[in-house]
């Protein structure tokens, strides 16, 4: 079958030919895959920026953690059953296991990093990693779920929205699930602003979202006022460092971009201003079924983030898309 691996520790990535998986134990299902997303963390590790060298040893590896499928193989009860895949596999007996669940894990490895993944017509993986998707929700936008899940964890971080004035930095998929959920979640005014990100703000615009502001476009100064909570979806640490000073009195910062490099903050404003900096990353495992019930809610609305669909012999084009900032999201279609 064809496969879209990691090779080596290095730029680039291979489109290859590899054996169809076999399931390792009893508690592995094959997954025929019908739609896989390339996620920002894909680009990264096709470029081989820093941050990703732990998965140096698991190469060759399959990318691809944003994707959905039919069970082909496994219990007989999820034989046929289309499911969305959460990528993080858990040890279950480390402390955090022990302590926590799934959750707590410390020794966890990914889907699509360490273990092969996604970009490809099959894939094995835990049956506990598998989500079930209703009747009617298609594979496209179950797809989406992983990426969403990571949107809904970083508004359920930023504390209560609702009511609240709320800037969306980077209209990437992430920074657009935020601006949807922190929506859902009742907030009250609601920004978002890129840098030379006309497509992706035409997009926030067809979602329903009418205050875009692009820095190299003009479009307008910000809140002189500040923001009472800001969401930073970019991954560029000055980006990061400028977001808190647009932060209101008490205001809330959240950071859910992945920054190779250190950011810096004021920190003498944080304290007498009574601000808040806060990560988001990984949404917990309880999270994953509310983002499948909020995609089936509004469907086609969803359905706006994915702005190409491509057959996986594409993917390479996929990636040059995403990296010139043309897509929103790409859906390779094994």
């Amino acid at each position: 079958m064809l496969a879209i691996r990691k090779a080596a520790p290095e730029p680039g990535l291979i489109c290859h030919e590899v054996e169809a998986p076999a399931l390792s134990g009893d508690d592995e299902m094959l997954i025929r895959i019908e739609a896989a997303g390339i996620c920002g963390t894909d680009l990264h590790i096709a470029d081989w920026t820093a941050g990703y060298e732990a998965m140096a040893s698991a190469m060759p590896v399959t990318l691809g953690h944003e994707f959905a499928g039919t069970v082909e193989r496994g219990p007989s009860e999820w034989i046929g059953q289309r499911v969305v895949v959460r990528p993080s596999v858990t040890c279950g007996h480390c402390e955090g296991c022990r302590q926590r669940g799934e959750d707590g894990c410390t020794a966890r490895s990914g889907i699509g990093i360490r273990r092969n993944g996604g970009f490809a017509s099959l894939a094995s993986v835990p049956s506990r990693n598998c989500v079930a998707v209703p009747e009617g929700l298609d594979a496209e936008l179950a797809a989406l779920t992983e990426p969403m899940t990571v949107a809904a964890q970083a508004v359920s971080r930023a504390g209560t929205v609702e009511g609240k004035r709320v800037l969306v930095i980077g209209p990437g998929p992430i920074g657009l699930g935020v601006a949807l959920f922190a929506e859902r979640a009742g907030a009250a005014a609601l920004t978002i602003a890129g840098r030379n990100d006309a497509a992706r703000l035409a997009c926030a615009r067809a979602l329903g979202f009418g205050d875009t502001r692009d820095a190299l476009a003009d479009d307008g100064p910000l809140a002189p006022s500040g923001y009472d909570v800001i969401f930073e979806a970019t991954g560029v640490p000055e980006v990061a460092s400028a977001a808190q000073r647009l932060l209101a009195p008490g205001g809330v910062l959240v950071i859910c971009g992945i920054h190779a490099r250190p950011a810096s903050f004021d920190l003498t404003a944080m304290v007498r201003l009574e601000q808040g900096i806060i990560g988001s990353y990984r949404a917990p495992v309880a999270r994953w079924n509310e983002v499948v019930a909020a995609i089936a809610d509004e469907p086609e609305r969803f359905r706006r983030l994915i702005s190409h669909r491509l057959p996986l012999e594409d993917a390479l084009d996929g990636f040059a898309l995403m990296r010139n900032r043309t897509a929103i999201k790409v859906m390779l279609q094994p």
